[in-house]
Protein backbone atom coordinates (compact mmCIF):
# COMPACT_ATOMS: atom_id res chain seq x y z
CA UNK A 1 0.00 0.00 0.00
CA UNK A 2 1.10 3.26 -1.03
CA UNK A 3 0.82 5.98 1.02
CA UNK A 4 0.80 9.72 -0.04
CA UNK A 5 1.34 12.85 1.64
CA UNK A 6 -0.76 16.29 1.23
CA UNK A 7 1.88 18.84 -0.34
CA UNK A 8 2.67 21.58 2.50
CA UNK A 9 0.66 24.58 2.20
CA UNK A 10 2.11 27.70 1.05
CA UNK A 11 2.24 29.40 4.25
CA UNK A 12 3.61 26.49 5.68
CA UNK A 13 6.35 26.71 2.88
CA UNK A 14 6.93 30.08 3.37
CA UNK A 15 7.73 29.72 7.45
CA UNK A 16 10.10 26.76 6.93
CA UNK A 17 11.80 28.81 3.88
CA UNK A 18 12.24 31.68 6.12
CA UNK A 19 13.47 30.09 8.99
CA UNK A 20 16.08 27.99 6.78
CA UNK A 21 17.37 31.90 5.91
CA UNK A 22 17.66 32.74 9.74
CA UNK A 23 19.76 29.95 10.36
CA UNK A 24 22.08 30.70 7.86
CA UNK A 25 22.03 34.15 8.54
CA UNK A 26 22.94 33.06 11.98
CA UNK A 27 25.37 30.79 11.09
CA UNK A 28 27.46 33.13 9.68
CA UNK A 29 26.82 36.32 12.48
CA UNK A 30 26.54 34.85 15.57
CA UNK A 31 27.37 30.82 15.61
CA UNK A 32 30.86 31.02 15.91
CA UNK A 33 30.68 33.26 18.79
CA UNK A 34 28.36 31.20 20.11
CA UNK A 35 31.01 28.51 19.80
CA UNK A 36 33.45 30.06 21.08
CA UNK A 37 31.44 30.99 24.32
CA UNK A 38 29.77 27.40 24.67
CA UNK A 39 33.61 26.22 24.27
CA UNK A 40 34.93 28.54 27.07
CA UNK A 41 31.76 27.89 29.45
CA UNK A 42 32.12 24.24 29.36
CA UNK A 43 35.35 23.83 31.30
CA UNK A 44 33.44 25.72 34.34
CA UNK A 45 31.10 23.11 34.49
CA UNK A 46 30.28 19.30 35.55
CA UNK A 47 30.83 19.14 31.59
CA UNK A 48 34.65 20.48 31.22
CA UNK A 49 35.30 17.05 29.74
CA UNK A 50 33.70 17.38 26.94
CA UNK A 51 35.65 20.31 26.14
CA UNK A 52 38.79 18.93 27.34
CA UNK A 53 38.28 16.59 24.55
CA UNK A 54 37.34 18.66 21.90
CA UNK A 55 40.69 20.67 22.78
CA UNK A 56 42.33 16.86 22.49
CA UNK A 57 41.21 16.41 19.01
CA UNK A 58 41.22 19.84 17.86
CA UNK A 59 44.89 19.52 18.34
CA UNK A 60 45.41 15.82 16.37
CA UNK A 61 42.83 17.16 13.55
CA UNK A 62 44.46 20.44 13.43
CA UNK A 63 46.11 19.83 9.69
CA UNK A 64 42.39 18.38 8.19
CA UNK A 65 41.03 21.97 7.10
CA UNK A 66 44.38 22.34 4.51
CA UNK A 67 43.88 18.60 3.61
CA UNK A 68 40.69 19.04 1.54
CA UNK A 69 38.56 19.42 4.97
CA UNK A 70 36.00 16.39 6.21
CA UNK A 71 32.76 16.69 3.77
CA UNK A 72 29.70 15.26 5.10
CA UNK A 73 27.01 14.49 2.68
CA UNK A 74 24.28 14.40 5.37
CA UNK A 75 24.73 18.01 6.08
CA UNK A 76 24.99 19.04 2.38
CA UNK A 77 21.89 17.35 1.54
CA UNK A 78 19.98 18.40 4.41
CA UNK A 79 16.49 19.16 3.33
CA UNK A 80 17.11 23.15 5.22
CA UNK A 81 18.82 23.60 2.29
CA UNK A 82 16.66 23.51 -0.55
CA UNK A 83 14.28 25.80 1.78
CA UNK A 84 16.74 28.10 1.21
CA UNK A 85 17.58 27.72 -2.32
CA UNK A 86 13.57 28.35 -2.31
CA UNK A 87 13.38 31.74 -0.05
CA UNK A 88 15.16 33.18 -2.86
CA UNK A 89 15.22 31.59 -5.12
CA UNK A 90 18.90 30.03 -6.21
CA UNK A 91 19.70 28.63 -9.19
CA UNK A 92 23.21 27.30 -10.99
CA UNK A 93 23.63 27.38 -14.46
CA UNK A 94 26.31 25.78 -16.54
CA UNK A 95 27.37 26.29 -19.95
CA UNK A 96 30.03 24.00 -20.52
CA UNK A 97 30.79 20.62 -19.29
CA UNK A 98 33.77 20.06 -17.18
CA UNK A 99 35.68 16.83 -17.43
CA UNK A 100 36.00 14.96 -13.99
CA UNK A 101 39.37 13.90 -15.03
CA UNK A 102 40.73 16.97 -14.22
CA UNK A 103 40.80 19.58 -11.83
CA UNK A 104 39.46 23.19 -12.19
CA UNK A 105 39.72 26.59 -10.67
CA UNK A 106 36.60 28.61 -10.57
CA UNK A 107 36.72 32.71 -9.97
CA UNK A 108 33.42 33.42 -8.24
CA UNK A 109 32.16 37.08 -9.09
CA UNK A 110 30.56 38.93 -6.57
CA UNK A 111 31.32 38.54 -3.17
CA UNK A 112 28.36 39.96 -2.22
CA UNK A 113 27.41 40.85 1.53
CA UNK A 114 27.25 37.48 2.41
CA UNK A 115 28.50 35.22 -0.53
CA UNK A 116 24.71 33.05 -0.67
CA UNK A 117 25.02 32.19 -4.18
CA UNK A 118 28.52 30.67 -3.79
CA UNK A 119 27.38 28.77 -0.14
CA UNK A 120 24.43 26.96 -1.77
CA UNK A 121 25.86 26.56 -4.83
CA UNK A 122 28.94 24.79 -3.71
CA UNK A 123 28.68 23.82 0.02
CA UNK A 124 25.65 22.31 -0.37
CA UNK A 125 23.35 20.09 -3.29
CA UNK A 126 20.21 22.18 -2.93
CA UNK A 127 20.67 23.53 -5.92
CA UNK A 128 21.96 20.02 -7.76
CA UNK A 129 25.97 20.85 -8.20
CA UNK A 130 26.58 16.75 -8.47
CA UNK A 131 23.73 16.70 -11.22
CA UNK A 132 25.17 19.75 -13.29
CA UNK A 133 28.46 18.24 -12.90
CA UNK A 134 28.84 14.82 -12.42
CA UNK A 135 31.99 13.44 -11.08
CA UNK A 136 33.24 16.48 -9.97
CA UNK A 137 33.57 17.29 -5.98
CA UNK A 138 33.39 21.20 -5.38
CA UNK A 139 35.32 23.06 -2.69
CA UNK A 140 34.57 27.01 -1.88
CA UNK A 141 37.64 28.64 0.29
CA UNK A 142 36.85 31.16 3.03
CA UNK A 143 38.86 33.33 5.43
CA UNK A 144 41.60 30.97 7.78
CA UNK A 145 40.64 32.55 11.06
CA UNK A 146 36.92 30.59 10.93
CA UNK A 147 38.95 27.46 11.14
CA UNK A 148 40.30 28.64 14.37
CA UNK A 149 37.01 28.58 15.96
CA UNK A 150 36.25 25.26 18.21
CA UNK A 151 33.02 23.26 16.90
CA UNK A 152 32.05 25.87 14.05
CA UNK A 153 35.60 24.84 12.11
CA UNK A 154 33.82 21.37 11.85
CA UNK A 155 30.34 22.98 10.64
CA UNK A 156 31.68 24.85 7.62
CA UNK A 157 34.40 21.63 7.34
CA UNK A 158 31.31 19.74 6.82
CA UNK A 159 29.88 21.83 3.65
CA UNK A 160 33.16 21.26 1.76
CA UNK A 161 35.06 24.71 2.64
CA UNK A 162 38.75 24.98 3.52
CA UNK A 163 41.17 28.21 4.64
CA UNK A 164 42.02 30.64 2.15
CA UNK A 165 45.47 29.94 1.97
CA UNK A 166 47.86 28.30 -0.90
CA UNK A 167 48.30 25.28 0.73
CA UNK A 168 44.87 24.75 1.14
CA UNK A 169 44.26 25.24 -2.31
CA UNK A 170 47.35 23.56 -3.69
CA UNK A 171 46.50 20.56 -1.79
CA UNK A 172 42.96 20.41 -3.96
CA UNK A 173 44.10 21.54 -7.02
CA UNK A 174 47.29 18.78 -7.07
CA UNK A 175 45.43 15.67 -6.72
CA UNK A 176 46.26 13.64 -9.55
CA UNK A 177 42.80 11.60 -9.84
CA UNK A 178 41.54 14.99 -10.90
CA UNK A 179 37.31 15.52 -10.67
CA UNK A 180 38.12 18.72 -8.08
CA UNK A 181 37.03 22.00 -8.55
CA UNK A 182 37.94 25.14 -6.07
CA UNK A 183 35.59 28.25 -6.02
CA UNK A 184 37.36 31.27 -4.86
CA UNK A 185 35.35 34.72 -4.07
CA UNK A 186 38.21 36.27 -5.45
CA UNK A 187 36.94 39.90 -4.81
CA UNK A 188 37.20 39.10 -0.60
CA UNK A 189 35.64 40.59 2.56
CA UNK A 190 36.93 43.81 0.71
CA UNK A 191 34.22 43.62 -1.82
CA UNK A 192 31.62 42.82 0.50
CA UNK A 193 32.20 46.84 0.66
CA UNK A 194 30.77 47.24 -2.61
CA UNK A 195 28.10 44.80 -2.32
CA UNK A 196 24.94 47.27 -3.25
CA UNK A 197 21.89 46.60 -5.28
CA UNK A 198 22.65 47.39 -9.30
CA UNK A 199 26.46 47.31 -8.67
CA UNK A 200 28.67 45.35 -10.74
CA UNK A 201 31.74 47.04 -9.02
CA UNK A 202 34.39 43.94 -8.71
CA UNK A 203 38.00 44.47 -6.87
CA UNK A 204 39.55 42.43 -9.76
CA UNK A 205 41.88 44.48 -11.51
CA UNK A 206 44.99 43.92 -9.56
CA UNK A 207 43.96 40.68 -8.23
CA UNK A 208 46.33 38.14 -10.03
CA UNK A 209 47.16 35.30 -7.36
CA UNK A 210 44.14 33.05 -8.21
CA UNK A 211 45.49 33.67 -11.87
CA UNK A 212 49.49 32.50 -11.01
CA UNK A 213 48.26 29.56 -8.65
CA UNK A 214 46.30 28.16 -11.73
CA UNK A 215 49.36 28.36 -14.00
CA UNK A 216 51.73 27.23 -11.38
CA UNK A 217 49.65 23.85 -11.39
CA UNK A 218 48.26 23.67 -14.77
CA UNK A 219 44.55 23.93 -13.89
CA UNK A 220 42.03 25.64 -16.09
CA UNK A 221 40.07 28.66 -14.89
CA UNK A 222 36.26 28.99 -14.66
CA UNK A 223 34.41 32.30 -14.70
CA UNK A 224 31.40 32.49 -12.55
CA UNK A 225 29.24 35.11 -12.08
CA UNK A 226 25.93 35.36 -9.81
CA UNK A 227 23.12 37.63 -10.98
CA UNK A 228 21.43 39.26 -7.85
CA UNK A 229 24.09 38.35 -5.01
CA UNK A 230 24.27 42.10 -4.70
CA UNK A 231 20.53 42.74 -4.80
CA UNK A 232 19.34 41.01 -1.62
CA UNK A 233 20.71 43.12 0.69
CA UNK A 234 20.32 46.69 0.72
CA UNK A 235 23.49 48.65 2.56
CA UNK A 236 24.50 51.83 4.33
CA UNK A 237 26.08 54.13 1.66
CA UNK A 238 30.00 54.03 1.99
CA UNK A 239 31.51 55.81 -1.18
CA UNK A 240 35.64 55.78 -0.92
CA UNK A 241 36.98 58.38 0.81
CA UNK A 242 33.70 58.34 2.76
CA UNK A 243 34.22 58.54 7.24
CA UNK A 244 32.48 55.02 6.93
CA UNK A 245 34.85 53.80 4.00
CA UNK A 246 37.61 54.45 6.17
CA UNK A 247 36.43 53.19 9.54
CA UNK A 248 35.69 49.99 8.03
CA UNK A 249 39.17 49.68 5.85
CA UNK A 250 41.02 50.01 8.92
CA UNK A 251 38.53 47.47 10.72
CA UNK A 252 39.48 45.07 8.05
CA UNK A 253 43.07 45.40 8.31
CA UNK A 254 42.75 45.02 11.83
CA UNK A 255 40.39 42.15 11.89
CA UNK A 256 41.00 40.62 8.51
CA UNK A 257 36.41 40.46 8.00
CA UNK A 258 35.19 43.20 6.45
CA UNK A 259 32.60 45.17 7.97
CA UNK A 260 29.30 46.21 5.75
CA UNK A 261 26.47 47.65 7.93
CA UNK A 262 23.64 46.05 5.72
CA UNK A 263 19.96 45.76 6.27
CA UNK A 264 16.91 44.46 4.76
CA UNK A 265 13.70 42.69 6.10
CA UNK A 266 12.54 41.60 9.14
CA UNK A 267 11.19 37.70 10.29
CA UNK A 268 7.98 39.15 11.24
CA UNK A 269 7.87 42.71 9.14
CA UNK A 270 9.28 43.81 5.83
CA UNK A 271 10.34 47.03 6.74
CA UNK A 272 13.86 46.82 8.66
CA UNK A 273 15.81 43.87 9.43
CA UNK A 274 19.13 41.37 8.57
CA UNK A 275 17.18 38.58 6.59
CA UNK A 276 17.70 39.16 3.19
CA UNK A 277 15.21 40.04 0.59
CA UNK A 278 13.36 37.69 -1.71
CA UNK A 279 15.03 38.11 -4.60
CA UNK A 280 16.20 35.51 -7.02
CA UNK A 281 20.03 34.67 -7.30
CA UNK A 282 21.48 33.02 -10.51
CA UNK A 283 25.19 31.75 -10.38
CA UNK A 284 26.22 31.40 -14.41
CA UNK A 285 29.00 28.91 -14.81
CA UNK A 286 31.05 29.74 -18.02
CA UNK A 287 33.67 27.62 -19.95
CA UNK A 288 36.88 26.52 -18.91
CA UNK A 289 39.90 28.22 -19.71
CA UNK A 290 42.90 26.38 -20.72
CA UNK A 291 45.91 26.98 -18.58
CA UNK A 292 49.97 25.63 -19.36
CA UNK A 293 51.12 24.52 -16.11
CA UNK A 294 54.29 26.46 -15.57
CA UNK A 295 55.90 26.01 -12.06
CA UNK A 296 57.29 29.80 -12.16
CA UNK A 297 55.35 31.76 -14.51
CA UNK A 298 56.55 35.57 -15.58
CA UNK A 299 54.78 38.92 -14.26
CA UNK A 300 53.70 38.94 -18.50
CA UNK A 301 52.61 35.26 -18.38
CA UNK A 302 50.27 35.87 -15.28
CA UNK A 303 49.18 39.26 -17.16
CA UNK A 304 48.37 37.55 -19.90
CA UNK A 305 46.31 35.00 -18.59
CA UNK A 306 44.35 37.45 -16.25
CA UNK A 307 43.52 39.74 -19.40
CA UNK A 308 42.05 36.56 -20.74
CA UNK A 309 40.28 35.77 -17.38
CA UNK A 310 38.88 39.29 -17.41
CA UNK A 311 37.79 38.80 -21.09
CA UNK A 312 35.61 35.82 -20.99
CA UNK A 313 34.06 37.12 -17.54
CA UNK A 314 32.85 40.20 -19.05
CA UNK A 315 31.53 38.07 -22.07
CA UNK A 316 30.01 35.93 -19.67
CA UNK A 317 28.48 38.66 -18.21
CA UNK A 318 27.00 40.51 -21.20
CA UNK A 319 25.63 37.52 -22.18
CA UNK A 320 23.51 36.73 -19.84
CA UNK A 321 22.79 39.83 -17.91
CA UNK A 322 19.46 40.29 -20.62
CA UNK A 323 17.90 36.94 -18.77
CA UNK A 324 18.48 38.44 -15.41
CA UNK A 325 16.78 41.91 -15.77
CA UNK A 326 19.66 43.76 -15.98
CA UNK A 327 19.69 47.00 -17.99
CA UNK A 328 21.39 47.34 -21.56
CA UNK A 329 23.87 49.97 -20.85
CA UNK A 330 25.47 48.22 -17.27
CA UNK A 331 28.52 46.53 -17.30
CA UNK A 332 31.27 45.23 -15.65
CA UNK A 333 33.58 47.55 -13.53
CA UNK A 334 36.92 46.17 -12.69
CA UNK A 335 38.69 48.28 -9.71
Amino acid sequence: MKVEFAPLSVPLQRRLQTASVVQWVFSFLGLAQCCTAAFIALFFTRFWLVSALYAAWWLIDREKPRKGGRRIHFLRNCIVWRYMRDYFPITLMKTAELDPRKNYLVGFHPHGVLAAGAFLNFCTEASGFSVLFPGITPHLMMLSLWFRIPFFRDYVMSGGLIPSDKESASYVLQKPEGGNLLAIIVGGAQEALDAHPGSFTLLLKNRKGFVRLAIQNGTPLVPAFSFGENDVFDQVKNPKGSWLRRIQHCLQQIMGISLPLFHARGIFQYSFGLIPYRRPICTVVGKPIPVQKKHKPSEEEVDQIHQKYLNELSMLFEKHKAKYNVPEDSHLEFI
